[in-house]
């Protein structure tokens, strides 16, 4: 069978358990980039199999997005509502943007910035002065590498060490957890690491793949929560694709102020 870029595809080995989107094909090996989960893999061409057409890849983003919107339960007629502002930082601008039509959908206030992982460190502290975020998004694509050892340790992962380094450089800068709340970390990332440097929620406690938008699930969670008020951490986690296997974090205060009259 002929492959081509762009094609939507499964990998036999792995029990077509995942859908990708091929990126790239040279020398008979092609460039994976997970549809649902923030995966960039790569695989031989024999192993491939094509999605057939009709198949719905966004789905899941529709049914979280639905959820989202259902546990909604803010009074628009008597009241009106000032969700906290995300700045969300991307590397992978497909990811970025399907985040960015959630927090729309949601009425969030959210901007995002396409960086690659090895460059979030040297450009995060003029990004939160731009946008003066109440919350912070750091993620992209990650992988920890089993054969190589310990999961403990940060020369491990793929990018785990950069989204550390990254959540540091913003805890210089602003050191308060509730001023500002960062959400860190991407697929299979080092979720203690993470946690120490600084972020109040990350990936991945369980060492999975997480969904493209649980991130965002996290950061709009926050953003609609009344501001002051602690959230309920478990009904959050609960939120997000994979849950506390996925995502884990510390119990925050919301963002967001609530006025009257509308």
């Amino acid at each position: 069978m002929n492959f081509r870029k762009g094609d939507y595809v499964t990998r036999m080995s792995h029990g077509n358990d995942i859908i990708f989107q091929i990126v790239d094909i040279s020398n008979n090996t092609a460039l994976l980039k997970g549809i649902e989960v923030r995966l960039i893999a790569d695989s031989v061409v024999s192993d491939l199999v094509k999605v057939i057409d009709n198949v719905d890849l966004y789905k899941e983003d529709r049914e979280l997005t639905n959820n989202a919107l259902h546990t909604l339960n803010l009074d628009r007629d008597e009241y009106f509502y000032l969700p906290g502002k995300i700045l969300h930082i991307d590397s992978d601008n497909d990811y970025l943007e399907r985040c960015i039509k959630f927090y729309t959908n949601l009425r969030v206030e959210a901007y995002g910035i396409n960086i690659k992982e090895n460059d979030i460190e040297k450009n995060i502290v003029s990004k939160i002065i731009e946008y003066k975020p109440d919350i912070l998004v750091i993620t992209g694509h990650d992988a920890y590498f089993k054969n190589k050892g310990d999961s403990l340790d940060l020369s491990n992962y793929q990018n785990s060490l950069n989204f550390v380094n990254a959540v540091k450089k913003a805890r210089e800068y602003e050191p308060s957890h509730e001023k500002l709340i960062i959400i860190a970390g991407a697929c299979q990332s080092n979720y203690e690491e993470l946690i120490k440097a600084g972020a109040n929620f990350a990936s991945s406690p369980k060492r999975i793949n997480i969904h493209a938008l649980d991130p965002a699930i996290i950061a709009s969670s926050i953003s609609l929560s009344e501001k002051n008020k602690n959230i309920n951490l478990i009904e959050i986690l609960d939120k997000t694709k994979y849950k506390t296997d996925g995502m884990g974090g510390i119990i925050t205060n919301g963002t967001m102020y609530v006025g009257f009259p509308r």
